[in-house]
């Protein structure tokens, strides 16, 4: 088996981590920001917030095109820090969540896939996370 590459994605959200951990774990939340592009759309999410407790989020293509489930099995979560998780595919994500001066840093390490170009599954990570501030920044401020 050969090395594993890992991503990283970060952002700052200008909104108090309390407000941005609520937004980022919330099924009514995610299902508004959880998304790379406007054709694309979380119509269900399901967490189950805790350590060995699981997540389930319908990303679909708004035109019907292609979907599928982003799931996973949570490994740890320390409140307002810390959520790492296996996904059903067997790879890592870790996101920690940092206070810095009143903003909150949110950052993504995930193990990469094969199918697709690290540099392409970077920019959707990215482009997620970024809606997601753009999010709880127009809603929790």
């Amino acid at each position: 088996m050969g090395q594993v590459t890992k991503i990283t994605v970060e952002a700052i959200a200008n909104a108090p981590v309390a407000d941005v951990w609520k937004a980022w774990n919330t099924p009514s939340d995610i299902m508004r920001w959880n998304t790379p592009d406007p054709s694309w759309h979380t119509p269900s999410s399901e967490n189950d917030l805790r350590k060995g407790g699981k997540f389930k989020n319908r990303m679909e293509a708004k035109d019907g095109s292609f979907g599928f489930d982003f799931e996973g099995t949570y490994d740890s979560v320390e409140l307002h820090k810390e959520i790492a998780y296996t996904m059903s595919d067997g790879r890592k994500s870790t996101t920690l969540f940092t206070v810095w001066d009143g903003n909150t840093k949110i950052e993504t390490t995930f193990d990469a896939e094969t199918e697709n170009d690290p540099e392409f599954q970077k920019q959707g990570w990215q482009a997620i996370l970024d809606n997601f501030v753009n999010y709880v920044e127009s809603t929790h401020v």
